[in-house]
């Protein structure tokens, strides 16, 4: 997981020192915006693991991994998301709030089902 982490980091830095901004096609924001989403999905994921690791030693190891991964995941497509409604200037305070309870409620609902 700290492999891929370092990978998706590391080709984030590509996209952003060999893509020009103002002169990128679609495709060159899509990369940007894909490897950022992978590489806060991994960081994330291993600082969420690390903390449940640390404070939750009750639980078990793969269950811990799947729920930081999770949440990893629904945190990653919320700034990815609040990025590109900047980049377009859409952004507002309630898009936001919407985003942020619509996420909140899935994250509710898987776990209410592992109850």
């Amino acid at each position: 997981m700290i492999i891929a982490t370092l990978l998706c980091w590391g080709a984030f830095l590509i996209v952003i020192y060999s893509i020009d901004p103002f002169a990128a096609d679609s495709l060159s924001f899509a990369l940007f915006y894909l490897s950022l989403f992978f590489a806060i999905i991994g960081t994330l994921s291993l600082i969420g693991f690390l903390i449940r690791y640390i404070f939750n030693k009750n639980q078990f190891i793969n269950q811990q991994v799947i729920d930081s991964f999770r949440q990893a995941v629904l945190f990653a497509f919320l700034v990815a998301i609040s990025l590109y409604l900047q980049s377009h200037k859409l952004i507002t305070w309630w898009n936001l709030l919407i985003l942020i309870i619509l996420l909140a409620v899935i994250e509710a609902g898987f776990s209410y089902r592992k109850i």
